[in-house]
């Protein structure tokens, strides 16, 4: 009886998006799969995906990967969050920290003893009781998972790098579980007559490479799910309407920052990723609202260094493919859609998303079940982020700029508008199984957006004002004791995984 397991499967395109696909499924499929990459070296990547979110040492682990091996090797530091300048008001800044501020108790979220506390007269802000807070902003990092015996978490962190090294990177151990790299451009893409799924594919040069299960990772084109088979395309450009970036290297400066910039302009925002060799920076901004030598002006004025490569533009339309799975075709990265970078979250979706291909991994037949459970699934995980990163614009007081105007007034999916509503009301949260960023998460940015809950819940006032109080100094005590021991981001690195910038 012949098998009816995939044999054969094919990647179309290299990148972060390809190279994750290549050593994900070669590591979780063995060798009895059969993996070939095709990319060319004269189409260029986009790679400005350089900062990262937690959920990516999930995926290190699975690759056997050594930490410290890695952001050497990728030019790397250490990432605890994001800070946000003037999105809610001009001049105001947060943090969105991966860790939780304090320490949850008796089975009530933090944030509620604290609004208690601020409904009783403390001045202090939400980030008084972060350690992410504390240790980002005095320049520190460790590797710390519990402060001494108590139940406070300790660092949770992500990482920037430069994402073509992390792609050569991740090439070299593909390659070494053996993943097969082919150089050329695909000309021609051959469907089966009967069924519509895609048979081969043909390079510039001649060669002909079929496959039973394709891989897209063929960019913005999607030349595969897109071009071929023809699924289309949802504009979600009316909630984030961001539709290019203007993108440039500079030198780097001290101190090392553990953590990303994202400062909002007129019309757009910038980012600031800094990593060992050089700060990498962009300007992402709606061409609706101004125009590209603007952007680039002042993108170059707000540099911390002098540039060291020329400003680079890129386009997009935010959104994703009306299905990410179709036929024997599942799209990855750029191909399956694009969530602008606001909150780091590229990277995950192709790792997550390849971590749900593996879950649900079909075999020749290619039942429909398999596909319609992978669609729903990814679908799902894109419209909650989608949420999230609009949360950013939409929960604005700024009126400053036509731009910010829009954002502010836009209509926003009811999904959002509900959640908005449960908070602003008593502080509460309903937490998606599904959904990417965590309680924490939503309470930073609707906070430091401006979004102050009414009320508290009940449960806050099972303590009085004196065990409140004694509670909330317990909590900034741990915090300026365990970061007191952190070295300092650069110290940390110098240590263990210093890059030879040679």
């Amino acid at each position: 009886m012949e098998s009816q397991h995939i044999e054969n499967i094919v990647i179309v395109g290299g990148g972060t998006a390809g190279w994750i696909a290549a050593a994900a499924m070669s590591k979780m499929l063995g060798a009895g799969v059969k993996i070939t990459l095709i990319e060319s070296d004269a189409i260029g990547t986009v790679g400005v995906g350089e900062a990262t979110i937690p959920q990516i040492r999930r995926l290190n682990a699975v690759l056997g990967l050594d930490e410290n091996e890695f952001v050497r090797e990728t030019n790397g530091t250490f990432k605890l969050g994001i800070e946000f300048n003037n999105w809610g008001h001009l001049g105001e800044s947060y943090l969105h920290t991966f860790g939780d501020a304090g320490i949850n108790l008796a089975s009530l979220h933090f944030h509620q003893y604290w609004l208690r506390s601020r409904a009783e007269g403390n001045p202090n802000g939400l980030w008084d009781y972060s350690l992410h807070h504390k240790a980002a902003y005095n320049h520190k990092f460790g590797r710390l998972d519990r402060v001494g015996n108590t139940s406070m978490t300790g660092l949770a962190y992500a990482f920037h790098f430069d994402a073509g090294l992390y792609a050569r990177y991740l090439r070299k151990l593909a390659e070494a579980s053996g993943v097969t790299r082919v150089e050329g451009k695909i000309v021609d893409v051959a469907l089966a007559a009967e069924t519509g799924f895609i048979d081969s594919v043909t390079l510039d040069r001649g060669e002909t490479i079929s496959g039973d299960l394709f891989v897209d990772c063929s960019g913005f084109r999607g030349l595969l799910i897109g071009d071929a088979l023809g699924v289309g395309y949802q504009d979600w450009s009316k909630w984030l309407p961001c539709n290019g970036a203007v993108a440039v290297g500079c030198e780097s400066t001290a101190p090392l920052l553990p953590y990303t910039k994202a400062t909002a302009h007129d019309a757009g925002w910038q980012w600031r990723i800094p990593l060992q060799h050089r700060t990498g920076n962009g300007h992402v901004f709606c061409e609706e609202f101004t125009t590209e030598e603007a952007v680039t002006e002042t993108l170059l004025a707000n540099l911390d260094g002098a540039p060291i490569s020329d400003p680079k533009r890129l386009r997009f339309t935010t959104g994703r493919r009306d299905k990410f799975w179709h036929k024997n075709c599942v799209s990855l990265g750029l191909a399956s859609g694009f969530l602008e970078p606001l909150e780091s979250t590229s990277i995950h979706l192709i790792q997550s998303n390849v971590s749900k291909l593996i879950e649900l991994f079909p075999d020749k037949a290619f039942d429909a079940s398999n596909e319609i459970e992978y669609n729903r699934q990814v679908g799902h995980e894109y419209e909650l982020i989608r949420d999230f990163l609009i949360l950013h614009y939409h929960r604005t007081d700024r009126e400053d700029s036509e731009f910010w105007r829009y954002c502010k007034h836009m209509d926003v999916p009811e999904s959002l508008t509900e959640k908005m509503a449960l908070f602003e009301g008593n502080g509460l949260l309903y937490k998606d199984a599904d959904d990417l960023f965590r309680e924490s998460s939503w309470v930073q940015v609707m906070v430091g957006q401006g979004l102050m809950p009414k009320n508290f819940h009940a449960m806050a006032n099972r303590l009085s004002s004196e065990q409140l109080s004694g509670f909330l100094n317990d909590v900034q005590r741990l915090i300026q004791r365990a970061t007191k021991d952190l070295p300092t981001h650069q110290d940390f690195i110098n240590a263990h995984c210093k890059a030879d910038l040679q």
